[in-house]
């Protein structure tokens, strides 16, 4: 069975939006694209499953590589 990853389990999508928002204040391109990297990088460690990270990067795929 693959992953659930429809459900929302975020308990404030719209201050996690924000705080993203800020944290990319100020940065120039490149910046930003590394604080992504690692953003992606510390939020995959504290999922921890492997499937559950595929069936989200095929998702965030999905609308973006034809």
């Amino acid at each position: 069975m693959p992953p659930d990853i429809s459900t929302l389990r975020l308990s404030d999508a719209d201050g996690f939006y924000e705080a993203l928002l800020r944290g990319h204040e100020a940065l120039d391109a490149t910046q930003g694209a590394l604080l992504n990297a690692k953003l992606v990088m510390l939020l995959a460690n504290q999922v921890g499953d492997l499937a559950v990270l595929q069936a989200c990067i095929a998702a965030a795929r999905e609308d973006i590589a034809a």
